[in-house]
């Protein structure tokens, strides 16, 4: 029972992994993302259908079925497939699907095995519990916005809803610890994720940094705020970003570049001097880059054991030999194409159960009279019924 990003990101992760997951939608329109375009997946004909691009990152491996929750015939339908399933993963305002008979207590009083997760903006309690919670306002709120962009310009976010995609994340993973824990004590449990909560835990360092000194990191744009050289340099023909962690690898950097010198430099010998001293070395090591192509001077720091890498746009990140090695993409059919649809494969590896890529992402409702029919044992005329009195779609 989740849409938009952070729950069906955790659901697409294990359902890849295995689960059988229904998606309950709300019938007509179904999540949101659906119309989070263009793009659009384009049928047999070249013209848009209504299922973005958005929508067919994080919804592969499911079944759609389309129940109208707010009628009571329509809870009874979760009901009853709760008595066969594992897990219910929502992510509904805290404490609205209480009306419903649909929130946690309700649930585990009437199936005590389930695992039940919760994800929001602010999580079950605290004064900000009932506010509806978006990525952008989990960044900007836990420190992230703050941390990240220019010295000197806007708080920036990052370009991708980081904040959902790790809340997703850390729902999987208590998915998985409840799943492990049900199998000595035999019930299920509350899990309750929060954006905010997430994002401030994934601040880390910068975090710490404040808990630590109780002074705030700088912002520093594309540099580290406690590593120097680790940043973005501008080269001839684009963006290389050298990520220096130590001094071994310091001073290969300074003999790359024509300079062995400055890594005896009382200045810059160590990392907390080269911290210090950033405003000064930065600009030496930014003027020597300028004088060659991006690729030129990946492969002189790769030969010297210096970590670096090109600031790839999408396009050219696919077209890596990397990427396509580890086989980043995969291709679905779909039912609304002839042709297979490109999606980003799961990251995950594992020797003897790896993820399996079986269902593309469902349109809305497209799997409601299968599952009434195999999960809750409904026959023609009942789920005909449940059509006709639009509790189902």
């Amino acid at each position: 029972m989740s849409r938009v990003l952070a729950g069906p990101y955790c659901t697409q992760i294990l359902g890849d992994l295995g689960a059988e997951i229904i998606k309950i939608e709300k019938p007509g329109a179904g999540d949101d993302t659906r119309g989070w375009g263009p793009p659009f997946l384009k049928d047999d004909e070249g013209n848009d259908t209504n299922e973005s691009a958005y929508y067919l990152s994080c919804n592969r491996n499911k079944k759609s079925i389309a129940v109208d929750i707010s009628q009571k015939e329509g809870q009874e339908i979760v009901h009853t497939l709760l008595a066969n399933a594992d897990i219910l993963i929502e992510n509904f305002k805290a404490g609205s699907l209480q009306k419903y008979g649909l929130d946690y207590d309700s649930i585990h009083a009437r199936h005590p095995h389930i695992i039940y997760a919760s994800i929001t903006g602010f999580g079950q309690n605290g004064p900000l519990a009932s506010e509806p919670g978006y990525d952008f306002l989990a960044q900007a709120m836990g420190g992230l916005m703050a941390s990240t962009g220019e010295p000197d310009g806007q708080p920036m976010k990052a370009g991708v809803a980081i904040s959902d995609i790790m809340t997703g994340l850390n729902a999987a993973i208590g998915i998985l610890a409840a799943l492990h824990h049900r199998k000595t004590s035999g019930t299920g449990q509350h899990i309750d994720v929060a954006l905010l909560d997430t994002t401030i835990s994934a601040m880390t360092n910068i975090s710490q940094y404040y808990l630590t000194s109780k002074t705030l990191a700088p912002r520093l744009g594309n540099a580290h705020s406690t590593i120097v050289p680790y940043q973005v340099f501008e080269a001839k023909d684009g963006h290389l970003i050298i990520a220096v962690g130590n001094n071994g690898q310091f001073s290969r950097l300074c003999s790359a570049i024509n300079k062995p010198e400055w890594a005896s430099d009382e200045r810059f010998s160590t990392n907390s001097v080269r911290v210090k001293n950033r405003d000064t070395l930065v600009p030496m090591i930014a003027d020597i880059l300028k004088d060659k192509n991006v690729e030129q001077w990946v492969e002189i720091l790769h030969e010297a054991d210096v970590p670096c890498g090109p600031v790839n746009t999408m396009d050219k990140a696919f077209a890596m030999e990397q990427v396509q090695a580890r086989e980043m993409v995969i291709q679905m059919k779909h039912s609304l194409s002839d042709t297979p649809v490109d999606l980003v494969a799961s990251p995950i590896r594992l020797s003897d159960t790896p993820p399996s890529y079986d269902l593309p992402p469902p349109v809305c409702g497209q799997h409601t009279a299968e599952i009434l029919e195999n999960v809750a044992g409904l026959d023609s005329a009942a789920i005909q019924n449940l059509f006709d009195k639009k509790i189902i779609g």
